[in-house]
């Protein structure tokens, strides 16, 4: 099996890892997602960006990756209200990036609706070879809900260009909740938008750990289930599997796997650098095939083998980047 990686993270060209979440998740994943701890410490951005082309052109199951960064927290007037020193890269820096290895990279924008020259900004980077948009709304304090924002969907819907919205629980940045809800989809499937939802709309609350780790269904968010029948009903509607190796939401992944009649929808993705584990995760796996998987030194393939053992080599999940992507 190869596929295309749907959804990877580009980090900020100036990043220092000074955060705390940054720091803990360093030191005890970055060795296991093919990071060089002392490298990312004296040159954190370079050795990101050759740590993702080098790990992907080694990768058995991963072809390319979609690639984007996030846009900055701004006010009605464009100005900058927080920019993430981590998670928010430019779109320039991303073209760059794709510039210098157009054989990997597919770039993706991302465009706070809030700036005023936010559909002239879509023209642009669509004519710079940009193939998709990123939204993380949810950030942004944006919901998509309000009338405002509807022209910036119609763009997008005009130039075919697919759009990938988070939708449940955030933990790198801080997150106005009542934007990661399913209702955030509901403007851009309106305007005829290709959205795909990441995450599988998986919530979880950090002061009910036992529900959060549960692999019993009665205990998933309801989100998750709506999605599954948005999933059924609209023709414009697609939902990734990134980050679904985080412990909170691997929990789903033998009930996802037998809800075939949308394994057309599902699209395969990461939500690399985001860590994960493959031995202490809530996962059904036997113990002996964690520790096997852990063996896998290539963070892409390590991700690919886990997903194998739920959806086989034959599944579409590795073949409907197809229906979404220009390519």
């Amino acid at each position: 099996m190869q596929t295309i990686d749907i959804h990877t993270h580009l980090l900020n060209s100036d990043v220092k890892f000074n955060r705390l979440y940054d720091k803990v998740a360093l030191k005890l994943f970055g060795k296991s997602m093919g990071l060089d701890a002392k490298a990312m410490a004296l040159n954190p951005y370079d050795t990101y960006v050759d740590a993702i082309v080098s790990n992907t052109r080694a990768a058995k199951h991963i072809k390319k990756l979609v690639l984007f960064g996030v846009d900055a927290r701004v006010d009605d007037n464009g100005e900058i209200l927080h920019k993430d020193i981590t998670v928010c890269a430019s779109n320039d820096d991303l073209l760059a990036v794709y510039e210098k290895y157009p054989d990997i990279i597919i770039p993706f924008f991302s465009i706070n609706p809030k700036r005023p020259d936010a559909l002239e900004l879509i023209d642009k980077y669509v004519e710079l070879g940009f193939k998709g948009a990123k939204f993380l709304q949810n950030y942004w304090g944006v919901d998509t809900r309000e009338e405002r924002y509807r022209p910036y969907f119609e763009k997008l819907a005009s130039l075919d260009i697919p759009l990938i919205v988070h939708i449940g629980s955030e933990s790198s940045v801080h997150s106005y909740k009542e934007c990661e809800s399913i209702e955030m989809l509901d403007a851009p499937l309106e305007a005829g938008v290709k959205t795909i939802a990441a995450h599988m709309a998986l919530s979880y609350s950090p002061w009910q750990v036992l529900k959060a780790l549960s692999k019993n269904p009665k205990n998933f968010n309801d989100d998750y289930f709506k999605l599954l029948e948005m999933l059924e009903c609209h023709e414009n509607l697609y939902a990734d599997i990134s980050a679904l190796l985080t412990a909170v939401r691997a929990k789903v992944l033998r009930h996802l796997s037998e809800q075939t009649q949308v394994h057309e929808k599902l699209l395969y993705g990461t939500d690399y650098p985001v860590p994960f584990t493959t031995v202490w995760n809530t996962y059904d796996l036997p113990f002996k095939k964690r520790v096997e998987l852990f063996k896998e030194k290539n963070p892409f393939d390590r991700y690919a083998k886990v997903m194998l053992e739920y959806f086989d080599d034959g599944s579409p999940v590795y073949t409907n980047h197809q229906k979404v992507l220009n390519e």
